[in-house]
């Protein structure tokens, strides 16, 4: 094919029929950017001859020098196949885990896939992850829109016939879902020697030699199949031992041939095959002493790969349809690179001026090197000048530049462009039309409470409506793999760029001409941001900068993360180490543009409590003997305990606040693995319960608001930790559960089990409040801010809690509330003496009040001060923060009379290895602390497959290290997964005699959690408990005492 005109392309997308969006996907090296080159060769964009080679999807540096893709790119082909012509908007994503959130942006704007698998390695897992990534995104999309439109029109009849999907799925046939030769949805190429082939084409040729009909030969060419020649049958057994299977006969054994022909450079056979084929090779290619090379020339005539790829690959396009567009990334391109920015080509006027004036130019410069100059220089020698001193004529870029009809301002021209990866769902994108952009969070029901029905008004005077933007359609751009190309408008089903959005869209988002669209649901990412660096620039005078290209880059990136942290750090948090080192050499080279100093990798922990252990650590049982080093042990921590806190056999720390006005008494309980992991993956929903939760307490009637759905979802979450939390133990917990936390959606629980006060995270909900709830709803607050402090950092190195249940057993308020009183009978003679300022106080106080209470606190003292009481002088500050503080306190104190444990984060890591390097790979994961779960060999290779887990801690260099250890045979993907328990204690020390033994006084061997906890600790300035001289005998030398 040859290569088409922008034009061309133009009337194509007006076609949506025939437009397919196509996504490439594989594991990693398994060669979607050489098929990718394959069919943009088809379309003349680049040579045949370099296809394989040249990587053109590729246009980063990185992603040349490491061989692998890192961001999904599109590009729009051209295939004609009788009369009817094609446009593929075919998109090339990457294969390496850490860039898995690119494959996510990719696939939400296609409507089908080529998956490319390697016949060596076969399927892999991250094929398996992809192709799951592929069908949830299709069919939640689906199932979200069945849902916006039930919750648009609750009364509807579409509303009350929102069904769940999977339902029959069990009875339907869905044998034409798999992939399978026979099917027509699975072809057999070589990318790197230009050839392809499906089934239908040899059932085609076959047919008309055997005269058996196609459709026979279309099932039998794959599978157990053997042909009779002298009946002409196909039969289903081997008649004859040791026949082929039709596949290998009719199909394999004729490609062999000819590589075996051309390899060993058996000329006559290769001129046979060539002339039975029909086929014509070019004299260099004939000549040419690499046979890969004519190898290309025959197959990729014969049997192109392009008309197999592309061969097997509808939309309302109504001027009056809404225009929805969704954005699933947004990229950074160079603005030079702009269609607007690059120079247009000179007319024939202009250049013959040109040349002109570079003839005067040359006789200038010969008459002065004669020294018989010009007496005086004329007009044109004048303009010549002035033209020179304006710019450099120092070649024909220069000045071709000053030909383009916008000229860039030099600050702009060195700043990145943002261009949206969108796609077309409905209507026609126009340049300059009005539009609305939806971020993920928009609900359309908030904006139609706010407009009145029959509204109509200008988009300017419209009310403001969280996540919702109003903006214009700038620039429209035909995505060219590297290059970009003008469009006026784009209709429906096509993949397009748009400029101009990156004021309005942070990663992704819903463009929609009507405010009462529901948005697309958010993208969701295989790989989870764990490793996180702390940033600083090396000079200190270039943080703005730095700031400004933390944004871009957070933009710019689906997947990463820029967090702040309390102590003044800028931390970026990526899916892992080729994802950090991309991060950070865009910062350097295109948004910050300046040297910057990368800390040592930011290790996640958490912390938690452990059931007491039944075994020591020579593991024998716990006996009496035991039992009194223990009880020795704990006194001497409870001597660390300060005076004034009771503390338990059982482990019930009671603290009175410093006021010695409220008493508070708090038990720690481990919960259950199955507990955690629930409210783990219903962070979501508790983060909505909390916000309905707070907007009640404030008076707000929003029981509308409470969508059936929701409260389904919540009793069913209710019910999940009903069933989990069973036993004399948690009897009547989930009933009493009063907060979760850290952040009030974290997996830790606080239960109330105080009698005086009951209060609960379902009152609410059950359309309940007691009057002691209202009435103790601000101390109650002050309460879980303690709780929620506590769970945030822990009292080991100042890491979240996880799996932790607080229990509240008492709270003692009977001295507070005898105090309020007593100042209540003490102040009313004062009341009536200063009525009127009373009121005007009371209110101002009220509205401070109500302020105060927004941020859960209420200072008592102070508003009594203000009504104009004299209360008993607090030293200690509002009673609200005596509260937290003792809360906080008393929560620290009951973990640490229960048995403390780290928490580490943990990598899925899956290995490829062939036998020979096995031992090695094993060497590398128990050097890294990482556990092999499964060692499985796949079948007709030498290949085995490793699951192994492996602590993030220890992941750095891991890859590099394998691939050295083992020449580059095994090559690890590595998956966060899940947090694990590590099984030794950090403080542990040796008790009984047996372990004095085994493990000696200093009991120095190495001890994992302790070395993670200390290095936490220093890491943050915290105080580390450590020998910093070993062994302090005084050195003496033989020259001198000293």
């Amino acid at each position: 094919m040859v290569l088409n005109s922008l034009d061309k392309m133009i009337q194509l997308q007006k076609n949506t029929a025939n437009i397919r969006n196509i996504c490439v996907l594989a594991h990693v090296d398994h060669g979607k950017t050489t098929l990718a080159d394959c069919l943009i060769s088809s379309n003349g964009i680049i040579s045949s001859r370099l296809a394989g080679k040249l990587r053109y999807m590729d246009s980063r540096e990185d992603e040349q020098v490491r061989g692998i893709t890192m961001k999904s790119s599109a590009i729009s082909l051209h295939y004609a196949e009788g009369n009817e012509e094609y446009l593929i908007n075919l998109i090339d994503s990457p294969g390496h885990v850490d860039f898995s959130s690119e494959v996510s942006t990719a696939v939400r704007i296609c409507d089908g896939c080529i998956i490319v698998v390697d016949a060596v390695e076969g399927v892999c897992p991250q094929i398996n992850a992809l192709t799951g990534t592929l069908f949830t995104s299709k069919v939640l999309e689906e199932r979200a829109e069945r849902e916006a439109e039930s919750q648009v029109n609750p009364n509807s009849e579409q509303g009350e016939q929102v069904y769940d999907w999977s339902t029959g799925l069990e009875d339907t046939d869905d044998s034409h879902l798999y992939f399978s030769p026979d099917q027509g949805n699975v072809v057999f190429t070589s990318a790197i020697d230009g050839w392809g082939f499906g089934i239908e084409h040899f059932a085609k040729i076959y047919s008309q030699k055997t005269g058996i009909r196609k459709e026979v030969l279309l099932k039998t060419l794959w599978g157990d199949y053997y042909i009779n020649m002298k009946a002409k049958k196909i039969m289903k057994v081997d008649q004859a031992k040791g026949k082929k299977p039709l596949f290998v006969q009719l199909i394999l054994e004729n490609i062999w041939s000819l590589y075996d022909a051309l390899l060993k450079k058996d000329k006559e056979k290769t001129d046979k095959i060539v002339t039975s084929l029909g086929l014509k090779i070019g004299a260099r290619e004939a000549r040419h002493s690499d046979p890969r090379v004519q190898i290309n020339a025959i197959c990729s005539q014969w049997l192109p790969i392009s008309q197999a790829v592309l061969a097997f690959m509808k939309c309302g396009s109504e001027d009056t349809a809404p225009v929805i567009i969704f954005v699933s990334k947004m990229f950074a391109v160079d603005a030079k690179a702009l269609p607007q920015n690059k120079p247009r080509p000179l007319t024939q006027e202009e250049i013959a001026e040109r040349r002109e004036r570079a003839r005067r130019r040359h006789a200038e410069k010969l008459a002065a090197a004669q020294g018989q100059a010009p007496m005086e220089p004329t007009q044109d020698a004048g303009a010549l000048e002035m033209s020179s001193q304006g710019e450099e004529p120092k070649g024909d870029e220069q000045e071709v530049e000053s030909e383009t009809p916008k000229p860039v301002p030099p600050e702009e021209s060195e700043q990145e462009s943002f261009i949206a990866f969108a796609r077309v769902f409905s209507g026609v994108a126009r340049r300059g039309k009005r539009i609305f952009v939806l971020g993920p969070k928009y609900s359309p029901l908030e904006f139609l409470q706010q407009v009145p029905l029959g509204f109509s008004a200008p988009l300017e005077d419209l009310p403001p409506v969280p996540h919702m933007a109003c903006c214009t359609l700038e620039n429209l751009y035909l995505l060219m793999g590297r290059e970009l190309e003008d469009l006026e408008e784009v209709p429906p089903g096509n993949v397009l760029g748009i400029g101009g959005l990156q004021d309005f869209v942070l990663k992704s988002a819903t463009l929609c001409s009507s405010p009462s669209c529901p948005p697309f649901i958010p993208l969701n990412f295989e790989a989870t941001p764990i490793v996180r660096v702390a940033i600083e620039p090396k000079h200190p005078s270039e943080m703005p900068q730095l700031v400004k290209g933390m944004k871009l880059l957070n933009q710019a990136d689906p997947c990463v993360q820029i967090l702040i942290q309390e102590t003044g750090e800028h931390v970026l948090v990526t899916a892992g180490e080729v994802h950090l080192q991309r991060c950070l050499d865009d910062l350097k080279e295109r948004f910050a543009k300046i040297q910057i100093s990368v800390s040592e990798p930011i290790i996640p922990f958490r912390e938690t409590i452990t059931k007491p252990p039944k075994v020591d650590m020579v593991n024998e049982e716990i006996g009496k003997q035991q039992k009194v080093a223990v009880i020795h042990q704990t006194k001497e921590d409870q001597s660390k305990i300060p005076e004034g806190i009771q503390v338990d056999s059982d482990g019930l720390i009671t603290m009175t606040t410093p006021n010695k006005l409220a008493t508070l008494s708090v038990r720690a309980l481990p919960l259950p693995e199955e507990v955690t992991q629930i409210l783990e993956e219903s962070s979501d929903l508790i983060r909505s319960m909390e916000q309905l939760t707070s907007s009640l307490n404030e008076g707000k009637n929003n029981s509308q608001m409470i969508h059936q759905k929701t409260q389904e979802k919540i009793w069913e979450f209710k019910g999940k930790l009903e069933h989990h939390l069973t036993g004399r133990k948690w009897r009547n917990t989930v009933d009493q559960i009063w907060s979760f936390g850290p952040r009030k959606c974290g997996p830790n629980i606080l239960v109330n089990k105080s009698e005086d006060f009951q209060n609960s995270v379902w009152t609410g909900f059950n359309g309940k409040a007691s009057k002691e709830a209202s009435r103790y709803r601000d101390l109650g607050n002050s309460i879980v801010s303690g709780f929620q402090l506590a769970t945030l950092s822990g009292p080991m190195c100042e890491e979240p809690l996880m799996g932790v249940c607080f229990v509240l057993e008492k709270w003692d308020l009977s001295k507070f509330e005898e105090q309020t009183a007593s100042n209540k009978q003490s102040q009313e003679p004062g009341d009536l003496a200063k009525e009127g300022q009373g009121e005007g106080d009371t209110r101002s106080c009220r509205d401070e009040q109500q302020e105060l209470q927004d941020h859960g606190s209420e200072p008592f003292e102070k508003r009594a001060s203000q009504r104009g009481e004299s209360p008993l002088t607090d030293c200690y500050g509002p009673f609200s923060g005596q509260l937290i503080a003792t809360m906080k306190e008393a929560c620290r104190y009951a973990l640490q009379v229960k048995p403390q444990r780290l928490m580490a984060a943990m990598y899925t890591c899956d290995i490829m290895a062939t036998s020979d390097v096995l031992g090695r790979v094993y060497a590398v994961l128990s050097k890294r602390e990482g556990r092999v779960l499964q060692e499985e060999m796949k079948e007709g290779t030498d290949m085995f497959i490793i699951k192994a887990v492996l602590p993030v801690a220890e992941s750095f260099g891991f890859a590099d290290e394998i691939r050295k250890r083992t020449s580059g045979l095994a090559s690890p993907q590595l998956v966060f997964s899940h947090w694990e328990i590590i099984p030794s204690d950090p403080f542990w020390v040796p008790t009984t005699e047996e372990e004095y033994l085994h493990f000696g006084e200093k009991a120095d061997s190495e001890n994992q959690a302790r070395k993670y906890m200390n290095a936490v600790r220093k890491r943050k300035g915290l105080y580390v408990e450590e020998k910093i001289v070993e062994h302090a005998e005084k050195q003496r030398t033989l020259s001198k005492n000293k």
